[in-house]
């Protein structure tokens, strides 16, 4: 009996994690009918978010393209600036950008981040011990909005294999899972981007930044956790 006891708690742990994970793609987080106003989301990020590579990123970047998917009841702007980083650290934070102050401005109802991909450059890494920090003051300066807005994480998509000091074996094996663990530990949702372009090194031409198609991967994988699969 107490076997059975034991192996039934493990179990429901089991299950809370499973819940919890960045994995999981089966409940929408934004519950449109909630809103009697046009849905704001702001993506924060670097060079991916911003759609450096893109031609007509304008049109094509992710933010884009979730812009077409969810239709007139949201507004999605881009504030993703090349290069930048998480870390405060870091040789170009996004936070000393003056996308940071318009995303604020923008009083958003969502908030998109996916930062992490230039923090992973060696010179930048070493400064890893503070991520979490820089990342919470970063989503709590959000959340002080008078709008309120739900925090999304994001974990960062695959690189193939490496450039620019960048590396797919950080970003998989210490980033993302710094990601994922933040999001539980604050009970925010969390968005893998990473699995769904596993393998896809043809949408990376440049071998970091997704083309369109690999855009149009990502902003599928953000619409279905945000509103759920059509």
């Amino acid at each position: 009996m107490k076997f059975l006891k034991t192996v039934q708690h493990l179990a429901f742990v089991l299950l809370i994690l499973i819940a919890t994970s960045c994995s999981n793609q089966n409940n929408s987080i934004i519950n449109v009918s909630d809103y009697d106003h046009t849905i704001k989301v702001a993506c924060v990020g670097n060079s991916i978010t911003f759609g450096m590579g893109i031609r007509h990123r304008d049109s094509l970047s992710y933010p884009a393209q979730l812009q077409r998917m969810l239709g007139d009841k949201w507004e999605v702007k881009n504030f993703g600036v090349s290069g930048r980083t998480l870390l405060s650290k870091g040789d170009l934070p996004w936070i000393n950008e003056k996308e940071y102050q318009m995303a604020l401005d923008f009083e958003p109802d969502v908030v998109l981040i996916k930062l992490g991909t230039n923090d992973t450059k060696p010179y930048n890494w070493v400064h890893s011990a503070e991520f979490d920090a820089d990342y919470i003051k970063l989503i709590e300066s959000f959340q002080n909005l008078d709008s309120n807005p739900t925090v999304v994480l994001m974990k960062a998509v695959p690189a193939y294999p490496a450039r620019w000091g960048i590396t797919d074996s950080i970003i998989n094996l210490e980033l993302n899972p710094k990601v994922e663990k933040l999001a539980e530990k604050l009970n925010l949702e969390c968005i893998d981007l990473y699995t769904p372009l596993i393998d896809r090194g043809d949408l990376f031409p440049d071998k970091i930044h997704p083309n369109a198609a690999g855009a149009k991967i990502m902003a599928t994988t953000i619409k279905n956790r945000l509103i759920g699969k059509e």
